[in-house]
Formats: structure tokens, C-alpha cells, sequence
């Protein structure tokens, strides 16, 4: 059974007919319980909700036969040794997000974000209609897992900054905390890409040891205090127009499961995906009025001459990398025919009507 179906049972009969096998009393010597970590905290605001979701869902609807129990990062193992624990078996599940594994499989960076991509709707689309989800079940096997995804961030920013970027040469001798595609799209424009902990962030930007992060979106940015510490947020997010989490499993646990507790698994992963993305849209624009209003952020937008420019250069560093690994170019190539199909289609319906919200007339 694909994970397109897990959308239809989802929405409705499939997934009444599901619990309904599981509505008696469940066998204290069926009942398994499975232990999922994080790569992050896990109660970390937006990042851990699909984990969340996930976790509460599967217990419920399972009628307590299958408990996932929630870990922090490096509660069991350290945060990017999470997916390497649930496929050597020391634990059943994780979550984390598919950029992060792109040392043990180059074709992860193509699950990611990539710059000016797919938004977050066209890359669930992908996902579940385009292919997406079979081409990530590919890489992923590779790695000894099964995945699923499980939540999506929504467009993010391009990043603080320290300092003004009104044209490409701005970029050049940037030091910014950034990962991803975007990093080594970053190194092409002459800026320097650095790994480092979030928590070192603040003394970094304050010292200048960075000039500029990248991190989540308003909601995140805004509780982890980025406004406090850099001059200009910068707009729209080329870097990451989505943000794709993931859940993965250990394949023997896996085969330990019924029918209906796999079905739930892929039911509530999609359930889990909806409710992140819904959450952060929801929150982030809570974030951004308080930003902007409160806080008096200093937002600026690249114009569109320096956009264009850093376009043509992402392309040239996206199609080079993907050149670089076969599974990669499959993956790269089934996104950008997905993008040329997809792209005429939300210029007329998403963009125009966005366009069309923002004349001005009277409205409320």
C-alpha cells in the first residue's frame, strides 16, 4: 500500500474502519511500546509538533496496543545519531528534518528545501502525487529506515542580517549560520556558510564572529530572541520556501506490527503533517505582528535585481550538485518537472489572488 492511500484513509471511512478493529479491550501481552527521539527538544515549539501529533495520535487510536513514548535530542543518543539509532535498532522511531542526513546520503539535500522550489503545498503535492513520497522512500532505504513525512515549516526568511544586502556583491565575505542547499548557494555568492549551534548564535552575532542566521520563521526566531541580536530580517526566504520533517522507522519493527497499527502509523503521519504546517502558519503570523509592531524589527526585501541574480546562481549550483550522485539527479529531476507543471498553475491561482488581496480596497 503506497502513502497516497494514507491520505484517503485519513480523511474519513478508511481510517473510522481502522479503529473500529480497535475498540475492545487490547491484550496486555499485544501491547508494544516504541521509543521515538527527537532532534531537538522535545517540546520545541513547531519542530516537535509532529512528533507530537504523531505520538498522541497512534496511542489513542490504537486503543494503547502500540505506545510511542517522546524523547529530547541526546536523551538516548546525540541529535544527528538519531536516524542512524532507529536503523541499527536502538531505538523504534525519530524525527528530525531531511537535510540533516545528507552526510550519510546526498540525495537528502533534494528532500529538503531547495532555493526557489517548491512551497510547502507544492511539495506535499510532490510528495503524494508526484512521486515524491516513493523517490523518498528510495533514498531513505538506502540509510536502513522507512519515512514517512511528517510536518513542513512553511516559507521561512532569507535571515537576520547585520548588515544591508542591496546588492549580489553584499553577499561576498558574509559569514552567515546556515545549512542546506543554501549554504553552498550562499558560498557561490563569495559568503561563508558556518555550522553552529544555535545557542552559540547570539555572542556570534554580537561579537561579529557571524554577520547573519538563518533559522525557522517568525515564531522561532522570535522566542529564540534573533531580533535582539541582528538589525534587518530580510525577505522573501529563497533560502527555504518549505521545510520538509520527517518520521522515520526501523524496518524489524516495523514487520512487528498489524495491519491496522501500520495503517495508523501512515494515517497520522499525514494527520501530523497538516497540524505542524496549520501551527506555523497560525503562529507565525502571530510572531510577525508582535515583531513588527512591538519589537519594531527593521524588515527590508531584496529587490528584484538581486533576487534574479542569486536565482541564476542557485540554479547553476542545485543542477551542479545534482549532476554529482545519480539518486540525486533522479530526485532533482522528478521535482523540477513537478515544478514546471505545477508553477503556471499557482502563478494564476495562488500569486494572483494574493495580488489581487493586496489593491487596497475596503475590506473590514
Amino acid at each position: 500500500m503506497n502513502r497516497r492511500k494514507a491520505l484517503i484513509t485519513a480523511g474519513g471511512g478508511g481510517l473510522a474502519a481502522i479503529l473500529a478493529t480497535h475498540t475492545g479491550p487490547a491484550l496486555s501481552q499485544g501491547r508494544k511500546e516504541w521509543r521515538l527521539q527527537c532532534a531537538w527538544p522535545k517540546n520545541a515549539p513547531g519542530l516537535a509538533t509532529g512528533a507530537i501529533a504523531l505520538s498522541e495520535f497512534v496511542n489513542k487510536a490504537t486503543n494503547g496496543s502500540l505506545t510511542i513514548r517522546l524523547f529530547s535530542a541526546g536523551e538516548i543518543t546525540p541529535p544527528f545519531q538519531t536516524l542512524e539509532a532507529v536503523a541499527n535498532g536502538t531505538i523504534q522511531m525519530g524525527q528530525g528534518y531531511s537535510t540533516y542526513w545528507a552526510g550519510q546520503a546526498p540525495a537528502m539535500m533534494f528532500l529538503g528545501p531547495l532555493p526557489f522550489g517548491l512551497t510547502s503545498q507544492e511539495q506535499m503535492a510532490w510528495l503524494y502525487y508526484g512521486g515524491g513520497a516513493e523517490l523518498a522512500a528510495k533514498v531513505y532505504e538506502k540509510l536502513g529506515v522507512i519515512m514517512f513525512p511528517n510536518g513542513q515549516t512553511s516559507v521561512q526568511s532569507a535571515g537576520w542580517f547585520n548588515k544591508e544586502i542591496n546588492t549580489l556583491n553584499d553577499y561576498k565575505g558574509l559569514k552567515m549560520r546556515v545549512g542546506g542547499m543554501g549554504g553552498r548557494v550562499l558560498q557561490a555568492l563569495g559568503g561563508t556558510p558556518v555550522a553552529m549551534p544555535l545557542g552559540e548564535v547570539p555572542q556570534a552575532m554580537q561579537s561579529g564572529a557571524i554577520d547573519a542566521v538563518e533559522f525557522v520563521g517568525p515564531m522561532n526566531d522570535l522566542g529564540f530572541g534573533l531580533h535582539k541580536v541582528a538589525k534587518y530580517y530580510y525577505w522573501p526566504g529563497w533560502l527555504e520556501p518549505s521545510g520538509q520533517y520527517d518520521c522515520f522507522v526501523n524496518p524489524k519493527a516495523w514487520e512487528t506490527l498489524s495491519p491496522a497499527e501500520k495503517e495508523i502509523i501512515r494515517a497520522g503521519n499525514v494527520y501530523a503533517s497538516q497540524l505542524m504546517l496549520s501551527e506555523l502558519v497560525a503562529k507565525n503570523a502571530a510572531a510577525w505582528n508582535q515583531l513588527v509592531n512591538t519589537h519594531k524589527v527593521q524588515v527590508r526585501k531584496f529587490n528584484d535585481e538581486t533576487l534574479k541574480g542569486i536565482g541564476e546562481i542557485a540554479w547553476k549550483v542545485i543542477d551542479g550538485e545534482a549532476q554529482k550522485d545519480p539518486l540525486s539527479k533522479e530526485v532533482f529531476n522528478s521535482i523540477m518537472k513537478f515544478r514546471t507543471e505545477v508553477l503556471p498553475y499557482t502563478n494564476i491561482s495562488e500569486l494572483e489572488f494574493m495580488r489581487s488581496r493586496n489593491l487596497g480596497f475596503k475590506y473590514g
